[in-house]
């Protein structure tokens, strides 16, 4: 990478540094986030006792561009997800990831939900976009376009593109754009606020409670971008970065 690269590698490919496992402590003697094969692969095949389980960047950041490569399995029934400007809070719920998330969802018959944005913020707790009042998913909303490939298809790898500019997120799929959203008034909102995730926080990486889940991710990069946000966001989000 030159020293003019814009892009800055999250994972280098040989083991987790740069990243944290956080999850309530009953699961943390369970092992279910490792690297293999130049990969981060998570496990949770054939054990379902567990919460929820994040594999947390130790940075963070405000308006992003971000690519990673995922592969996933037919066999797998467990979510997962790419949550980003998020925080964790070790007191909360024993131990709550709050902020939103780009869903990726592996099992066939709604994989089409990949790319959609769901909040996991207290308070909020639901679909934002598209906007729905709680978790139920529709599937009148799938996607006219949808391209997800599974381990046995090809390569198998799929790319998820996210560019966040202020409240606005816009989401990339193998190349098709599923979620283009302006989050004014959600996530600049109260519970947003008080949590102090929605413009500014860590990205992480989801093993969802008792789901059995099997999952890689490799070339995890990032670029940050100018900021794009108003002056009552952009004294928000300095807000946040003087806390830490």
């Amino acid at each position: 990478m030159s020293d003019a690269d814009p892009w800055t590698p999250l994972f280098n490919g040989r083991d987790l540094s740069g990243w944290t496992v956080r999850c309530q402590p009953q699961d943390q003697a369970k092992t279910f986030w490792r690297v293999e094969s130049g990969t981060i692969l998570c496990d949770s095949m054939g054990q379902k006792d567990h919460n929820y389980v994040w594999l947390l960047s130790e940075r963070e950041f405000d308006d992003f561009e971000l690519e990673l490569d995922f592969q996933a399995y037919r066999d797998s029934p467990g979510n997962s997800g790419l949550q980003f400007r998020s925080r964790y809070d070790p007191q909360a719920q024993g131990g709550w990831l709050d902020g939103p998330q780009v869903d990726i969802h592996p099992p066939p018959a709604m994989s089409w939900r990949t790319g959609m944005i769901y909040d996991e913020t207290r308070g909020e707790r639901r679909w934002v976009s598209p906007s729905r009042k709680d978790a139920s998913m529709d599937p009148v909303l799938k996607p006219a376009r949808h391209t997800f490939k599974y381990a046995d298809d090809g390569d198998g790898w799929n790319q998820l593109r996210v560019i966040c500019r202020g409240p606005h997120v816009k989401t990339i799929l193998n190349g098709s754009v599923v979620t283009d959203w302006d989050g004014t008034g959600v996530l600049d909102n109260a519970a947003h606020r008080e949590h102090r995730v929605g413009l500014r926080g860590h990205f992480a990486l989801q093993l969802h409670s008792r789901d059995e889940l099997r999952i890689r991710f490799k070339d995890i990069r990032v670029k940050e971008l100018p900021r794009a946000i108003s002056s009552e966001t952009r004294a928000q989000a300095a807000g946040i970065r003087a806390c830490f």
